[in-house]
């Protein structure tokens, strides 16, 4: 099963302290940001991203939806808030879905519709942990350290329980 990770934008931008000094000197700056860090997310992890913006924000000549480096754009239409359109993809991706997020309606709403939620700032700390693991050729899959696997840990040659008791 592959994961599509569906961010609501502005939410994830006006949440993070980088992205917020630039969102403040030009929104544009802020989405382009966005966008670039996802992309370098993107190389790393290869889940299928889509972030929404509200269209009230939308470029002049932007359409509702583009790809720009692998990172689908989906602006809502007029009269339609990102809220909506996310909630919307959440229910048709159900448990493919994860909703990047700090807005607790959203939350609630794809949450009954059986995806996953992260907050924004707990999101851009994972985007932080995999940058830094690829740049130190950390297997992503083993962060903790712990190997799944079958094979039982302890002495290979066990006392029997009689000689336990005696020894």
């Amino acid at each position: 099963m592959s994961l599509h990770i569906i961010i609501d934008g502005y939410n994830l931008i006006r949440q993070s302290a980088t992205l917020s000094d630039l969102d403040r000197q030009d929104i544009q700056l802020g989405r382009e940001a966005l966008i670039n860090m996802l992309a370098a997310y993107k190389k790393i992890k290869h889940h299928k991203i889509t972030v929404v913006f509200d269209g009230t924000n939308a470029p002049f000549i932007s359409l509702h939806r583009d790809k720009i480096k692998g990172i689908e754009i989906n602006f809502s239409r007029i009269g339609e808030s990102a809220d909506t359109v996310i909630k919307r993809m959440a229910l048709t991706e159900r448990e493919k879905a994860l909703i990047v997020s700090s807005d607790m309606e959203i939350v609630n709403a794809v949450t009954s519709q059986g995806a996953s939620t992260i907050s924004s700032p707990m999101f851009e700390e994972k985007i932080a942990m995999a940058k830094y693991m690829s740049v130190k050729d950390i297997d992503s899959e083993n962060e903790g350290g712990w190997i799944p696997t079958t094979k039982k840990k302890g002495p290979s040659k066990r006392l029997s329980k009689k000689n336990e008791k005696t020894g």
